[in-house]
């Protein structure tokens, strides 16, 4: 007879940002983020201390699903940067290292939390709104027609991609393809395509996503009742074949089936010069439906004549040992990135940037605006906040419940912990510089001796749209120290020194702003945690 424990009471834990632990865990997660934040950060190696695959990244998505957080408050956070990481792409480490940030700077202030979440939800309005204005100065259109503005985004593939892994090649091999491709293991290389085309030298296409083996009743579904003497097998081989002259008589040139199909439907298909390709994955469904126009087929007891798609051509294709079946549409935004890396884990990596930029140019499809990188729109967005807040009339601080000593110094702790986003994009030790009229982010090459006038050794802003042109004036931004209040509101440049920008997502980057915010309010409103220790 087993032993039985008594069960164990839950655990309370009462003001969980007050307990050593929990801070020295929220400092450790913020150093991850911010050594490994930009293009400079540190790469880092997961894996799980008891074997498994080893994960090399410095990308805030494999980042948070490696990272093994025990914590419960921090499982808040990094749930919550999944979430926006799943929904945006981009700006994770932003979204992360600004929330840990704010909860560090706003925990150890002398302000009731219900206090300081009024307040911080005031500064993001005033964040929001002036990041939506046409009068932003930290905001910049995105032209399409401009090949230049786009390469400032992103690293972009247009329209829906699908990628294909090739592992063991340089990365200058890889190459995007229109249309997709299907890796067909068996196909013979050299032989020509007799592919049967309609009257316009089209392909006509029909796209199954049901099996088409034969074999469609498994023992799993029930039992099936059938006469003496007819053979089950031989009844559904019947129906394919029944199946196969169909598409034959309705001009079909292309077959294409999620699934496996009977060899000898395969082979009747090929007398009929109707080329067959088989396990095509459920992962192709979509954008073969969506390339080709043909509705996926899921019962071979029924073929409607609307179903069938188009395609201009096929033909046959080969990366490194693999060889392909190449799908050439007519007009269509589907392509095919052919992705190459000499190693799986570098493969790993570069498939999350590629994945990223394509959704950063959908996102920015959609909403054509970047915002200024490099550090500059934290910056900027800093100044801004301290010369509004220096100006706020005694009634708003009435509707906050506030006084304005209260209000100043949430103000202070949430610009500081925008500027500490910016300084995290240093990892060499230089000085990190905001000047007085932009308020752009300003980086001072490391190894340097100490001069007396910054404009000596600065050439232009982290985003490149400012040059030590005029007579400018500079601050060193310091982590704890409170900054002077800018006189008058951080200007828009009025002409850029290069047209070659560093840009952030603008909808990946206000999302990140509102989840961190918010993540921390919720964070700082946590009066118990309950832990049950069954």
């Amino acid at each position: 007879m087993s032993r039985l424990e008594a069960k164990k009471p839950p655990l309370f834990i009462s003001e969980p940002l007050t307990k050593d632990a929990v801070c020295q865990s929220l400092l450790l997660l913020s150093r991850i983020f911010k050594s490994s934040y930009g293009p400079a950060g540190r790469l880092k190696q997961l894996h799980n201390g008891v074997g498994g695959c080893v994960c090399t990244t410095s990308q805030s998505s494999a980042l948070l699903r490696h990272l093994s957080v025990s914590n419960p408050v921090l499982r808040v956070l990094t749930a919550s940067v999944q979430n926006h990481v799943s929904r945006c792409s981009d700006c994770g480490l932003f979204t992360a290292i600004l929330c840990c940030s704010l909860i560090e700077n706003f925990r150890s202030l002398n302000v009731a939390p219900c206090t300081v979440i009024k307040i911080t939800r005031h500064l993001l309005s005033l964040c929001m709104d002036y990041l939506k204005s046409e009068a932003c100065g930290c905001r910049v259109s995105v032209d399409f027609s401009s090949v230049e503005t786009l390469v400032c985004l992103t690293n972009a593939v247009l329209g829906k991609c699908v990628i294909i892994p090739v592992k063991g090649r340089r990365v200058m091999d890889s190459t995007v393809l229109p249309g997709l491709l299907i890796e067909t293991p068996e196909i013979q290389l050299g032989k020509p395509l007799a592919v049967k085309r309609t009257g316009s030298n089209m392909i006509k296409i029909a796209l199954f996503c049901v099996s088409m083996s034969g074999d469609s009743f498994s023992p799993e579904e029930g039992t099936i009742a059938v006469r003496h003497g007819i053979s089950l097998e031989m009844s559904e081989l019947n129906q394919l074949l029944n199946v196969g002259k169909q598409l034959v008589s309705d001009g079909v040139g292309l077959v294409v089936c999620q699934k496996v199909i009977h060899p000898s439907l395969k082979q009747y298909l090929k007398e009929n010069h109707v080329m067959a390709v088989d396990r095509a994955g459920l992962s192709l469904m979509e954008p073969l439906s969506r390339m080709t126009g043909s509705k996926p087929i899921a019962s071979i007891h029924s073929l409607s004549p609307g179903c069938y798609g188009s395609l201009k051509d096929v033909s046959i294709e080969r990366v490194a040992s693999k060889r392909f079946v190449h799908l050439i549409p007519g007009d269509t935004v589907i392509c095919s990135l052919i992705l190459c890396n000499r190693s799986e884990t570098a493969w790993d990596e570069l498939k999350r940037v590629c994945e990223t930029a394509e959704h950063v140019l959908q996102l920015t499809m959609k909403e054509p605006l970047a915002l200024l990188g490099g550090g500059c729109t934290e910056t900027h967005l800093a100044s801004y906040i301290r010369y509004k807040s220096s100006s706020l009339s005694t009634s708003t601080f009435q509707d906050l419940g506030c006084s304005q000593t209260q209000y100043q110094l949430v103000a202070d702790g949430f610009c500081r912990s925008l500027e500490s986003v910016a300084r995290s994009l240093n990892h060499d030790g230089g000085e990190i510089l905001t000047d007085m009229v932009y308020g752009h982010c300003w980086f001072v090459p490391s190894g340097l001796p100490p001069v007396s006038d910054w404009s000596d050794v600065v050439s232009k802003c982290g985003c490149g749209i400012n040059g030590n042109t005029e007579d400018l004036s500079w601050r060193i931004l310091e982590g704890q120290s409170c900054s002077p209040v800018i006189q008058g509101c951080p200007k828009e440049p009025s002409v850029k020194v290069t047209d070659f920008l560093t840009l952030d997502c603008f909808a990946a980057k206000c999302s990140g702003l509102q989840v961190a915010v918010e993540t921390a309010n919720l964070v700082l409103d946590l009066s118990y945690v309950i832990e049950d220790q069954n």
